[in-house]
């Protein structure tokens, strides 16, 4: 029931003293009858007080207790008369001031009508509530048990709501689209909300930005990396309670929808342990494994990426890893086949190059604002064919031991990139690089630092430039000559000649390393 509702029911005879339209349009909690001065800690929002004034000794009195009530969410307060024979003029200015509806209860009319009256119309509407819940339960159930799909469910309840729902997970995999995806910046906000808020559902907004709610599916998660969600546009606070108990209901279904998606892939998991024990023992290219490769969905005959994944100092979260590659596959629309080896988790997906690359580091990304404390690292072979797989697995696996030595919180490492000489001294001890770096240019550098000859920078363009004095001259804005006499002093203080091949490299290094 909603305040306005009072004044139309006779035998109540209330006398609206203040109030306007809006605030007459506020829905009815619950009702609290008080005598206490200061009742707000009993008050949670959305009730209508029923006082007969018995706390009121003089004027100030009622601003404090109309502050204090309106404050804590009082929709309005029910005056009655027996104490003072009308309702005082200091508490309708009190109500005025703080925009609080104000009713007089003639001294004829117990409260316990007025209470007996709101408490029966707030538990019919509950109740009524509660019956149509249960209608839309069943209808969702029946509608599960019919084979109806996730999106099919999704789309009849954003039409009976006028709220449109979607279904994610956090690499940003669309599970449910809605009339379109969401775009980039906002896809990048829900997540982000939906892994880091302290409670769910809540809200992801801002200023200038469209308000979306996040609900997760199921039980709350502790571990929200792998699990999907809803989100619906708009803020949820502000809906009527059968759109949020119908969100929520949507919320319950699709967890039943993951769950039986879930077991699905346990089932395909054993296809995948099968593939890779082949893989592993080199027989990547024979009958077996073709057949099993096409028993989960893949060509044998085109070129396959294998992705091993992690959480970097945790083992036990294998089966995170691979629900997230799991993820991976559906967020590339590929079929994929999923296995755990040891600390690790080992993805094949179909397709190869820099857009798969660039699409796995896109998706991984996303995960960053729900790690916290740990870090996730993935492995991306090159392409291969179904007979090179197993040195396509190999690769994959020791770009994941350079992924691992990265301390960002999500690090993708492809196994074209296992070959540069940056990655090679990643794995160097810094204490043993420094002493490198010392070794063969301190030289250098300490006759810098004393007469600013600018030798390190001509080094460093020098090598960029594969030893060219033209091409050095022209960056540099020098003259070749200079340009020679400078290389010339770094070879007398390195006792290096940058003519061969091995001394430059050891430079190269060396300015890596310092």
């Amino acid at each position: 029931m909603i305040l306005r509702d009072l004044l139309g029911v006779p035998e109540l005879r209330l006398r609206l003293l203040v109030g306007d339209e809006e605030q007459l349009g506020h829905k009815v909690r619950w009702v609290y009858p008080t005598e206490l001065a200061a009742p707000a800690r009993y008050l949670s929002g959305g009730e209508l007080v029923v006082s007969g004034l018995a706390w009121r000794t003089d004027p100030d009195d009622s601003e404090e207790f109309v502050a204090a009530i309106a404050s804590a969410g009082a929709i309005g307060l029910a005056a009655g008369t027996a104490q003072f024979g009308l309702v005082p003029d200091d508490l309708v200015g009190a109500c005025e001031r703080h925009r609080l509806p104000l009713f007089e209860v003639p001294v004829e009319v117990s409260f316990a009508a007025v209470t007996e009256h709101v408490l029966t119309s707030v538990t019919a509407e509950r109740i009524s509530r509660l019956a149509a819940s249960l209608g839309r339960q069943r209808q969702l159930l029946s509608a599960v048990a019919e084979g109806r799909a996730l999106d099919e469910l999704a789309r009849g309840v954003s039409e009976a709501t006028g709220v449109t729902c979607r279904v994610l997970t956090p690499l940003g995999t669309h599970v449910v689209s809605g009339p379109q995806p969401l775009s980039e910046e906002d896809l990048g906000r829900v997540i982000t909300t939906f892994l880091t808020a302290d409670r769910l559902p809540a809200v992801a907004g801002g200023r200038g930005l469209p308000a979306y709610s996040v609900f997760p599916i199921g039980p709350a998660p502790r571990q929200r990396l792998t699990c999907w969600f809803i989100v619906a546009d708009g803020t949820w606070p502000d809906w009527e309670p059968e759109v949020t108990e119908t969100v929520g209901e949507l919320a319950a279904i699709a967890a039943l929808d993951r769950a039986r998606h879930t077991e699905g892939l346990l089932v395909a998991r054993q296809i995948a342990d099968d593939v890779l024990a082949l893989v592993e023992a080199g027989a990547g290219g024979g009958q077996e494994a073709t057949a099993r490769l096409r028993q989960a969905g893949l060509d044998p005959h085109q070129p396959m990426t294998v992705v091993v994944a992690g959480f970097t100092g945790s083992p036990e979260l294998r089966a995170a890893a691979a629900q997230i590659l799991d993820d991976l596959a559906a967020q590339l629309a590929a079929p994929v086949v999923v296995s755990t080896m040891g600390a690790h988790a080992i993805a094949l997906l179909p397709g190869s190059g820099d857009p798969t690359n660039a699409a796995i580091r896109a998706a991984a990304s996303r995960l960053k604002p729900g790690l916290r404390t740990m870090r996730v690292a993935l492995g991306v072979s090159a392409a291969a064919h179904s007979g090179m797989l197993s040195g396509a697995l190999d690769s994959a696996q020791h770009a994941l031991q350079m992924a691992e030595l990265d301390q960002t919180p999500v690090s993708v490492v492809s196994g074209d990139e296992v070959t540069s000489y940056l990655r090679l001294l990643a794995t160097v001890p810094d204490e043993v690089r420094r002493t490198f770096a010392t070794r063969v240019l301190g030289a250098v550098l300490d006759y810098d630092k004393v007469h600013a000859a600018g030798l390190r920078e001509t080094l460093e363009t020098f090598l960029a430039h594969s030893g060219s004095w033209s091409q050095t001259a022209a960056a540099m804005h020098l003259h070749v000559n200079t340009v020679r006499y400078r290389i010339a002093r770094v070879a007398s203080l390195t006792g290096r000649d940058l003519g061969q091949l091995e001394d430059r490299v050891d430079l190269l290094l060396a300015l890596h390393s310092s």
